[in-house]
């Protein structure tokens, strides 16, 4: 048994609710983590140059989730899972001033990033009441410990406890077949960005219920 007030723990990790004073570490970490993945190569093709952006777009974002959801992390602050609630029929609302925020963090590449927010506001589904897990990340150093598991292992057992389902857009398909393995099942039609790669929008309803077919287009 955990003792009371003790933190979650899935495995051998420990699983806490991040600070504010944690966005920045968090927002580099994510940067660090998503460096190369498919969907950052298309929106920032330089590599240099998504060293330079990336952590002020992502503090955005983690700001934005401590502000009106929920940032779980590590006690080394290795990784980050950014869960967002999500009343029903779309997804959540932008940060505040988001748009001229991200015009200043992105530059010559706001059209690429306004195309991604495009392309997932597009494709949410029009579920019920849920959480939306708009990020997960662990340092390229920590990966393949299970610390990403232990992460949602940790927020699933709330969900399943309380009866709330869950909504991801997977980067890739390695990444989508993992959370597979977490009760996640995919929805019926990647979000395809254009001229890029394709990312994979799956739902979890807790219990390991029927996944969800209700879209919005």
């Amino acid at each position: 048994m955990t003792p009371p007030g003790s933190p979650p723990r899935a495995d051998r990790h420990i699983v806490e609710p991040a600070v504010s004073d944690d966005a920045g570490v968090l927002a580099q970490v994510i940067a660090d983590a998503f460096a190369d993945l498919d969907v950052s190569r298309w929106l920032v093709p330089d590599r240099g140059m998504r060293r330079v952006i990336f952590p002020g777009y992502f503090a955005l974002l983690v700001e934005h989730a401590l502000d009106q959801g929920l940032v779980l992390t590590t006690p080394e602050r290795d990784a980050a899972a950014l869960w967002l609630p999500v009343p029903g029929g779309g997804p959540a609302e932008p940060p505040a001033g988001y748009h001229p925020r991200l015009a200043a963090l992105t530059g010559q590449h706001l059209a690429r990033f306004e195309a991604l927010d495009h392309a997932l506001d597009r494709h949410y589904p029009d579920g019920p009441p849920h959480e939306h897990l708009a990020i997960l990340a662990v340092h390229p150093a920590r990966q393949r410990q299970g610390i990403g598991s232990a992460l949602l292992t940790a927020r699933h057992g709330i969900h399943d406890r309380d009866g709330t389902p869950a909504y991801l857009e997977a980067s890739d398909l390695a990444k989508a077949a993992i959370y597979r393995t977490h009760g996640y099942a995919d929805l019926p039609a990647p979000i395809q960005l254009p001229g890029g790669p394709a990312m994979h929008p799956m739902w979890r309803h807790p219990h390991g219920g029927t996944p969800s077919s209700s879209r919005r287009h």
